[in-house]
């Protein structure tokens, strides 16, 4: 009886896990395009990884403005909304992963949805955050909205991460 309860179990856990990383085509372009949930490993696809790799690499963070967010990133929570077809969310995802990297975020803290051209997930993980462009970064402490980052920043991103985070203590 111990058995079948935890394959029963454990067959509604993997039903119930939502599927990262999902491919779609997109209708505009016919190539392939991010949708909903996803993590860093999406952008190791050879679809993606030629603009991602290019940036994240190329992309040289202030070094003096990290030194000054690392202590302040511990209890901040990001969610980011990027379409992986958007050239706005090619050039600031990357760098804003080696800023995570930079700054030793744990990425256990960040939700990386993305998004079609209508700004929608397949799952509407998104539909409550209000979002207009993208990329959207969006700055949490507890489930307090400290601030974002919409589409490009106003400095760059690591000064307004620094700015948006600078009450945290």
């Amino acid at each position: 009886m111990k058995k079948i309860f935890l394959v029963v179990l454990l067959f509604a856990a993997v039903i119930s896990a939502q599927e990262r990383n999902k491919l779609v085509t997109d209708e505009k372009s016919d190539k392939p395009m991010l949708i909903g949930l996803c993590d860093r490993t999406a952008f190791a696809d050879t679809n993606f990884a030629w603009w991602f790799n290019s940036e994240f690499d190329n992309y040289k963070p202030d070094s003096v403005t990290i030194l000054n967010l690392a202590g302040k990133l511990k209890d901040v929570k990001i969610t980011i909304v990027m379409g992986s077809w958007c050239s706005d969310s090619k050039r600031e995802v990357p760098r804003f992963f080696k800023l995570l990297d930079k700054t030793g975020f744990d990425e256990n803290n960040l939700t990386l949805y993305c998004v079609d051209r209508k700004k929608s997930t397949p799952g509407n993980e998104t539909a409550n955050l209000d979002i207009k462009l993208v990329p959207t970064f969006i700055f949490y402490n507890d489930s307090t909205e400290l601030g974002r980052i919409i589409e490009t920043p106003k400095e760059t991103l690591e000064k307004d991460l620094l700015n948006i985070v600078a009450a945290v203590k």
